[in-house]
């Protein structure tokens, strides 16, 4: 870590919106500059103008931010220093005093809000009916540079120092012993988070995992020729993603300051921006986003970004991360790794295995990208199940 002189006091956090913030949000909206788009384009040259001005006109009209605001501010909150920037994290507590502690990190472009539908049946299962055995104290950060925990304020935000961030921060909660878990960006923090602190990560549990669980490179042909069908289909689709799916990682990985710009000013242009990869990244049976999360939902994770004019820092992580060499890990902390795949998900385990301990493999039917916003249930019961063997 960088060396910093700074506060280790963990402070209680409020949001509180000015009413001034709000008003000029729905000026903008009022005042959007729309583009043109061609006779009948859909979702072929990105995010459809139809529908980004309906769900631009319920953001304007209909959404309500101090409602979710104040649901926001019902989950404990907290904010501390650590390595010279500000972390943002929801902790929560089982009421069960055996309970694991469970670090949970979100991805780009999600949020903490991603994890609210988890909480209740992660902390506390009993008043679910289920066994209070599988409680989990809770731990939420926002990474920094997103949401209420940025911007960053100097280089070097990337994967490695943003674990180490994350031991810092449950030693400074005085815990001692833990478990990860993360899907997107979260699926490479949580990994690299082991490979920090194996003395204190119980195990780690990912999904939406891509680098490091993935073939780094071009396959082998006689490699390919032992992989099973469905492995050879899910390697096709990394292929494809990688061809036509990485525009906004190759502008966030190599000019992010450019893009902040168009997405701080313009609310319609963080919108878009995000609303684009929640059509592309849902499950596909999923015809616009709101079909696989509730549209407030997607509005209030908009919300975080537009607030805390993060869509630059958050950006940004991508380009410090592609500038770190653990960006692409080779080797393995030894901790015990689970993965859970949902629809559209590309991990493949024997590549998997390369870099991760792998214990448990899981395939689901139903859910996407968003596991913890489209299929709450089925990634609850996946963490209950491969924490359980570890408590």
């Amino acid at each position: 870590m960088t060396e910093h002189t700074e506060n280790r006091t963990v402070h209680p956090f409020r949001i509180e919106i000015p009413r001034a913030q709000l008003d000029d949000l729905h000026t903008r909206l009022d005042l959007t500059r729309w583009p043109d788009e061609l006779p009948d384009a859909g979702w072929a040259y990105g995010a459809s103008l139809p529908y980004v001005r309906d769900l631009a006109d319920h953001w304007r009209n209909a959404y309500d931010w101090r409602e979710h605001e104040a649901a926001l501010n019902e989950i404990p909150q907290f904010i501390t220093e650590i390595d010279g920037a500000q972390v943002h994290f929801l902790h929560v507590r089982s009421p069960e005093p055996d309970a694991m502690p469970l670090i949970l990190t979100h991805g780009w472009p999600g949020s903490i809000v991603e994890f609210l539908g988890l909480i209740g049946p992660l902390s506390d299962p009993r008043s679910e009916g289920g066994d209070p055995a599988d409680a989990f104290h809770l731990v939420i950060p926002s990474i920094p540079g997103f949401g209420f925990s940025g911007p960053t304020r100097e280089r070097g935000w990337n994967v490695s120092r943003v674990a180490r961030a994350w031991a810092e921060l449950m030693r400074r909660l005085g815990y001692e012993r833990y478990a990860a878990q993360g899907g997107d960006m979260g699926a490479l923090i949580s990994p690299a988070l082991g490979r920090v602190a194996p003395e204190s990560v119980i195990g780690i549990h990912v999904n939406a995992a891509a680098v490091g669980f993935q073939p780094l490179g071009p396959v082998p042909e006689d490699v390919q020729a032992e992989l099973t069908e469905a492995e050879r289909e899910r390697l096709a689709a990394a292929g494809a993603f990688s061809e036509d799916g990485t525009g906004y990682r190759a502008i966030q990985s190599t000019r992010p300051q450019t893009l902040a710009y168009g997405l701080t000013d313009s609310p319609v242009g963080q919108l878009a921006w995000i609303i684009e990869k929640f059509k592309e990244w849902s499950n596909p049976s999923a015809e616009l986003p709101e079909d696989a999360v509730d549209r407030d939902t997607l509005l209030t994770n908009v919300m975080l970004y537009w607030l805390t004019a993060t869509a630059g820092s958050a950006a940004r992580m991508y380009y410090e991360s592609t500038q770190d060499t653990d960006w692409f890990p080779t080797t393995s902390s030894g901790v015990p790794t689970a993965v859970a795949n949902f629809p559209e998900d590309t991990a493949i385990r024997r590549f998997a295995e390369e870099a991760n301990t792998i214990v448990r493999w899981s395939e689901f039917d139903r859910g996407g990208h968003f596991a913890a916003l489209e299929a709450p249930d089925q990634l609850t019961g996946d963490i209950r199940e491969f924490f359980r063997s570890l408590r």
